[in-house]
């Protein structure tokens, strides 16, 4: 388990590393390049560099943490990977339902998976679950597997935001962070798109997070580091869900 920079949570967890890519925001994948970096430095846990691996060893972690904590699972591979067994998702689960003191957010790219996987079994009520929405063919269709999904707390991760949305049903979704892409191959992400989403947000009563404006700010220009990238409007825009999350 790892302190994290990630705005919106507080520890990573990882009891897998490494995935595939199976859409367009897998392009520059950020967890691709630093598992690269990890595995060069001969750092523990990356010995296959981004090779989907399972890491056992880690599924008690959290149970070693007894004050409450915000974890964001998996933060360099996706739990619902097709090579992922149910028998070894269903030993994280056993995990989380151990450790109710603490919060999992759980975000997918692979929403058919997902899914499947809760068709028979129940979403503990300390978890969150979120898709990842980069654009209207790939990302826009996750949404409406995500809600038919009984979840305490639904999000989505716009990031990397690569076009304009539209209009977005957002019913049943509780949380919507977004955010433009990082490194030296970055997408460029408009703020008419973000200016779009938050303006839903509000209007259908969701939290908005803005994470970041990523590689390129909201002038067109790289390197924008105002107030770490994050400013939207000129302020900054960090609403979380306010459920409570019960036991």
């Amino acid at each position: 388990m790892n302190k994290t920079k990630i705005e919106w949570t507080e520890q990573t967890w990882n009891p897998t590393t490494g995935c595939d890519k199976v859409s367009a925001g897998c392009k520059n994948c950020y967890a691709e390049n630093m598992a690269k970096r990890l595995q060069a430095m001969g750092a523990s846990g990356y010995e296959n560099g981004f090779r989907l691996s399972l890491m056992e060893h880690r599924l008690e972690q959290p149970t070693k943490r007894k004050t409450a904590t915000t974890y964001f699972v998996n933060s360099m591979s996706d739990m619902f990977h097709e090579n992922i067994p149910f028998s070894y998702i269903d030993k994280i689960f056993n995990t989380i339902k151990k450790t109710p003191q603490h919060r999992y957010q759980i975000l997918t790219k692979r929403e058919k998976r997902l899914k499947k996987y809760f068709e028979s079994r129940k979403v503990p009520k300390n978890v969150w679950l979120g898709v990842t929405v980069e654009n209207i063919t790939e990302g826009i269709p996750r949404i409406e597997k995500l809600t038919e999904i009984d979840a305490k707390i639904r999000f989505l991760s716009i990031e990397p935001l690569l076009e304009d949305l539209g209009n977005i049903d957002l019913k049943n979704i509780h949380w919507v962070i977004v955010g433009g892409e990082s490194g030296n191959r970055a997408r460029k992400m408009n703020e008419s798109w973000v200016e779009n989403i938050k303006n839903q947000c509000k209007k259908q009563d969701v939290a908005f997070f803005f994470k970041q404006w990523g590689t390129w700010g909201a002038d067109g220009k790289k390197g924008n580091k105002q107030d770490n990238g994050r400013l939207l409007q000129g302020r900054t825009w960090d609403s979380m869900p306010q459920h409570d999350m019960g036991n």
